[in-house]
């Protein structure tokens, strides 16, 4: 929604409830406390990467650590473990800065399919579909929770997350972060600064489930059955 559309949506709204349009510039937003930026502030990145575990863990994901070196053989281990046929990868240069372009640009099979931008969108939602596992980039992990954050962009798409069987995502350890707060100042100031633009922001916490319908736990009702998160040592 752009701003003229914003302002006339909300000006027709405060129209309808016959009362004065709240303004900022009047009330401006006073936090109540600081814990947004003050919580798990002073970890080391070791200690936020122990937490990180911890988190994710505890929302029925697979955590495993590795470097560079032996990221390549982590993820054919893991293509061979869950017995992955049909493969759904990002088109993005990421491949390059985690090694992993022989890897790449080996996966020419049949069986390997691209999120391609530009191409019909039906096109990709269906390959995503038929996908029986995706390997995609995080932007962040969040210690405290145990969720990725990634944007969507044109190389990786919303639908890329959420449809494939099972999920991998590669996640630098640099880029392990307290919480959500310290993921949203970057992507304020990368769309900003005009160098990141996208639709949505997803926070995924590893599968769903069902904790919360007649107390009774299953995982993987929706998306994803299982997800894997595969931190890289960079630091």
């Amino acid at each position: 929604m752009d701003k003229a559309n914003r302002e006339a949506f909300l000006n027709n709204i405060a129209t309808h409830a016959n009362r004065p349009r709240h303004q900022l510039v009047n009330h401006p937003f006073k936090p109540l406390n600081n814990l947004p930026e003050s919580t798990l502030s002073g970890k080391t990145q070791d200690q936020l990467l122990e937490i990180a575990r911890q988190s994710s863990e505890e929302v029925h994901v697979d955590f495993r650590t590795t470097t560079k070196a032996e990221l390549t053989n982590m993820i054919n281990s893991y293509l061979q473990h869950k017995n992955i046929q049909h493969l759904i990868l990002p088109t993005t240069n990421l491949w390059q800065q985690f090694g992993l372009t022989d890897w790449q640009q080996q996966r020419t099979t049949e069986h390997t399919n691209y999120w391609e931008p530009g191409a019909d969108r039906q096109i990709n939602v269906q390959r995503a579909q038929n996908a029986d596992g995706a390997i995609g980039f995080a932007d962040f992990l969040l210690a405290e929770s145990g969720t990725i954050a990634v944007a969507t962009v044109p190389s990786q798409g919303r639908a890329f997350h959420f449809l494939p069987t099972h999920y991998l995502s590669i996640i630098p350890k640099s880029r392990i972060v307290p919480r959500s707060r310290q993921a949203m100042v970057y992507y304020e100031e990368k769309i900003k600064n005009g160098e990141l633009s996208t639709s949505n922001i997803n926070l995924i916490t590893g599968p769903s489930n069902s904790g919360d319908i007649e107390m009774v736990l299953v995982v993987g009702v929706h998306g994803p059955l299982d997800m894997t998160y595969v931190v890289v040592e960079d630091v």
